[in-house]
């Protein structure tokens, strides 16, 4: 496992500006098991699991990469674990550069149930890395942002990480003259406002749980006046809504009419590709924004596993229901 795997580039459709560039810190090789139904306590026959080299910022780099669009995806790797992951993103043809570490890399487990619909799925908290590692990790980011459009910088920390992760990343990326999406939870959500991110894109459990007694309009209000730029918030079946600093008396809303059945486990990753190709793009229309954003989202949830998003996206973009709200 070499410190720089780059796979080549697919040709693209619509040439961007540059890269859209993720950084998933604590990758995982992730397992799809697809079922009936689960029942507690019972023992189960299932097929092979669909194995992929996953994580919040590899998702994102998967669909973006699906949609023709330039990425760069980097990850620390190791052991036994990131030998698989690296074999398998070396054959999915999505452009990445791995960092060697000694850390086991971990593992996350989908359980879908075909019958109702529903995913159970358990992640493994992930190994420390040493101080030595997140200076290469930090190495291989800069190295990246010379063509870079956009920085994501996406997922849960690993124990024992810098606190100031996601907040160094922003200011990397503005130090290179691009805008920065962050996807945590946590005080690194709070960590990243304050450190002025373009986006921040939680799902509403980590928004309310940020700012414990709030209602959602006034918690992402509150990471607009810590200090980001705009908050999208994903709500499930409720559709998404965008924050703007720039109007802060508004938000926008977008939903479908009915619910779609299927696999949400990559839907929220979708939604930060789609924010990240549409910066890189140039697009700033908070509306045109929440459009792809949610439409990508929804298309996620209709193929099996996290980093892909169904054809239909652009059908699903149609039927999409916008509105925009005054708040309180």
């Amino acid at each position: 496992m070499s410190d720089t795997t780059l796979a080549p580039d697919t040709p693209d459709p619509q040439p961007s500006p540059g890269r859209v560039v993720t950084v998933t810190p604590n990758p995982a090789l992730d397992t799809s098991y697809f079922l009936e139904r689960i029942e507690h306590g019972a023992s189960h026959r299932v097929a092979p699991p669909l194995a992929r080299a996953g994580g919040k910022g590899l998702n994102v780099s998967r669909v973006a990469h699906q949609q023709g669009r330039t990425t760069l995806a980097i990850a620390p790797v190791g052991g036994a674990t990131g030998d698989v992951f690296a074999a398998e993103l070396e054959a999915s043809g999505v452009p990445h550069r791995l960092v060697p570490v000694e850390a086991e890399t971990r593992r996350s487990m989908a359980f879908v149930e075909e019958f109702l619909g529903d995913t159970t799925i358990f992640n493994e908290s992930g190994h420390a890395l040493a101080a030595a590692d997140w200076q290469r990790l930090a190495a291989a980011v800069v190295d990246s942002l010379q063509d870079a459009a956009v920085l994501v910088g996406s997922g849960s920390l690993p124990p024992g990480a810098p606190g100031d992760f996601y907040p160094a990343l922003v200011t990397l990326a503005h130090q290179h003259g691009v805008p920065a999406i962050i996807d945590t939870s946590g005080p690194g959500i709070l960590a990243a406002a304050r450190a002025g991110a373009d986006v921040l894109k939680p799902n509403h459990h980590e928004l309310l749980e940020a700012f414990d007694g709030d209602d959602l309009p006034t918690a992402a209000r509150r990471l607009l006046e810590l200090g980001a730029r705009t908050v999208v918030v994903s709500s499930g079946s409720e559709g998404m809504r965008l924050f703007s600093a720039d109007h802060p008396r508004h938000c926008w809303r977008a939903r479908l009419a009915e619910p779609l059945r299927g696999n949400p486990t990559g839907a929220g990753d979708a939604a930060v590709s789609a924010l990240a190709t549409a910066l890189a793009e140039g697009m700033d229309d908070p509306e045109d924004l929440l459009r792809r954003a949610t439409s990508w989202s929804a298309a996620a949830v209709l193929m099996p596993g996290a980093g892909e998003i169904s054809p239909r996206h652009t059908e699903l973009e149609q039927h999409l229901i916008i509105t925009l709200e005054e708040l309180a």
